[in-house]
């Protein structure tokens, strides 16, 4: 049983005190793949992710078998200033889309042979106006950190996180201009597609934001609540429950990697459970992922989130760990390796 939190104090401690991977079978998983039918690295990437994938489930011969892809849904106080091209609304709207089965995301998981699950957080009642108070106080953030990391599946053996949110693309900004200092205008982008005159009122919304909650010692817990939102906050929640369980994680885009980095700031080694399933078309992604020391799998340009980026890398994961444990070895084959 997954040990569970009644407060943020203990999350952290939880988080912190999470074991690594079966080193055992990481051993074991390099061996039989030394051993494999084919020239060595001739795989390439793939082979590492199969390694890797092993270690984390204990077991040299590793299978996925029930990939799980959860889409948290919230709704953000700041959108009211304009940075945003569509109403808050329409994040309603995409969670029933959602549970209809008509996103893009539900063909993503359908294909990828996962199970897709949504979780609608107060919808009804938007965090706070980060420029004014913090956007959650600590009942609210560890409320929707315990609907993150309840809602991961013990029996999934992959899991991704994705976002619906109208404004959560400038929480993720200023959650990483926070974390990571800098200009905040090279954190803050076009989102789901603001005008020149939109970006110029999203960049200012980041700064003022940053501004009020750095002035006083923060951790990434911290900022995750000053800043951040009911989903952000869940992603983070589900990913630290990933950990505990030793289920391997594909991170998705910008604002799923921002709800990361704070897990990182907390505890360094947070995420070694994960990997990058793509590099978003969000100009401040590629920075993140090199502050997190993620390289991603794809490249191709989607700004969607919802989960689309890391549920198409699934496939990926799934072929590395198929060709891993599949293949015949040279003994098995009959295949002189010399």
């Amino acid at each position: 049983m997954l040990s569970d939190f009644s407060d943020l104090s203990t999350f952290r401690t939880l988080l912190g005190a999470a074991h690594g991977p079966d080193a055992a079978a990481n051993a074991a998983a390099q061996e039989r793949n030394s051993q494999l039918t084919k020239p060595p690295r001739a795989l390439g990437r793939l082979e590492d992710l199969a390694i890797w994938y092993g270690g984390w489930r204990g077991t040299g011969r590793p299978e996925i078998l029930a990939p799980q892809v959860i889409v948290f849904a919230g709704n953000h106080g700041v959108t009211a200033q304009g940075v945003s091209a569509f109403p808050a609304e329409v994040t309603v709207q995409m969670v029933a889309n959602f549970e209809h089965g008509g996103a893009a995301i539900n063909q993503l998981a359908r294909a990828a042979g996962a199970k897709m699950d949504v979780h609608a957080l107060d919808l009804d009642r938007p965090t706070a106006d980060f420029t004014q108070s913090p956007a959650m106080n600590d009942a609210d953030c560890l409320a929707a950190l315990q609907t993150g990391w309840r809602a991961v599946d013990e029996n999934a053996d992959l899991l991704v996180v994705g976002e619906m949110g109208i404004g959560n693309t400038t929480a993720a900004a200023a959650i990483c201009a926070a974390l990571y200092g800098g200009d905040v205008a090279d954190w803050t982008g076009r989102g789901t597609g603001v005008d020149d005159a939109g970006l110029q009122v999203k960049t200012r919304v980041v700064a003022e934001g940053v501004a009020l909650h750095t002035q006083t010692p923060h951790d990434g817990i911290d900022i995750l609540a000053r800043l951040g939102g009911r989903e952000v906050a869940a992603m983070a929640g589900a990913i630290a429950a990933a950990r505990s369980r030793n289920i391997p994680v594909i991170l998705d885009g910008f604002i799923c990697c921002a709800a990361a980095a704070c897990l990182q700031e907390i505890s360094k080694g947070a995420l070694d459970h994960t990997v990058a399933g793509h590099q978003s078309a969000e100009a401040a992604h590629s920075v993140l992922l090199q502050k997190l020391g993620k390289e991603p799998l794809l490249s191709l340009g989607l700004r969607l989130g919802e989960g689309s980026g890391g549920a198409l890398a699934i496939n990926i994961l799934k072929s590395a760990v198929a060709c891993h444990s599949g293949m015949a070895t040279f003994a098995e084959a009959g295949v002189s390796d010399s």
